[in-house]
């Protein structure tokens, strides 16, 4: 099934660590640090509230949407400032947040399968999110990572695919994805002809009016299982 496989690029929240822990302690963090450095913002509003005004401005202004960290800036400057705090603050703030985004834990099975699939394959990250992979346990993990913000827009925009295969040099036609997210994963991979995996940690349904993945693993082990069928992995 996989035997023209010479990259695997992989989806990062949900796919290879959970990702709502992990945003709920950084924003948790962000708060806290705002408390105590800017108190005026947040006797005005509470973290759901900063939150919306997030989301309310990326829907304003869809040409930065797909960069996380861009709208969590300008949204942040703007309610700083109407607080009397300079820009900077927003800059450290989001600074804070970033750090603590990029405190994820891996799934137990991933550091090791990467490892294997690393030693056969080009390995390239993939992600919508704002996470920083070089200051996470899986830097070591990847030949090349690419976020949205990099490359000027989100999955199911084909842009980060193209971009990994110009990267590496290796033609989309040698790709696989793998994700968790049926549409911005599964979908849109395979609507550039790549051959795609399904990884469903959750037991969830597959969404009946898309067609479905190539391989469907409740883990990395599966993967690295099915690809030794045609690799020495």
């Amino acid at each position: 099934m996989f035997a023209h496989v010479r990259l695997i690029c992989f989806d990062l929240d949900d796919t290879l660590w959970p990702c709502v822990p992990v945003i709920r302690a950084a924003e948790a963090h962000c708060y806290a640090w705002l408390q105590r450095e800017a108190p005026r913002l947040t006797a005005r509003y509470s973290a759901d509230e900063l939150r919306a005004h997030r989301i309310e401005l990326a829907r304003r202004q869809p040409q930065i949407a797909h960069d996380l960290t861009e709208v969590r800036l300008r949204s942040l400057a703007t309610l700083l400032e109407d607080a009397g705090y300079p820009r900077v603050v927003a800059h450290r703030a989001s600074d804070e947040f970033r750090a603590a985004r990029n405190r994820v834990t891996p799934y137990d099975e991933v550091v090791a399968a990467l490892a294997r699939l690393r030693a056969r394959f080009t390995l390239v990250s993939v992600t919508n999110g704002n996470s920083q992979i070089e200051h996470t346990p899986l830097h070591a993990s990847f030949d090349h990572s690419l976020t949205a913000a990099e490359v000027g827009a989100a999955k199911p925009d084909p842009a980060m695919f193209h971009v990994a295969s110009r990267r590496s040099g290796v033609p989309l036609s040698a790709f696989l994805h793998v994700g968790d997210d049926p549409a911005r994963d599964v979908q849109a991979a395979r609507e550039l002809g790549l051959s795609t995996v399904w990884v469903n940690r959750d037991g969830r349904e597959w969404p009946a009016d898309i067609a479905v993945a190539d391989l469907e693993v409740d883990d990395l082990t599966g993967l690295v299982a099915k690809l030794a069928e045609s690799h020495s992995v």
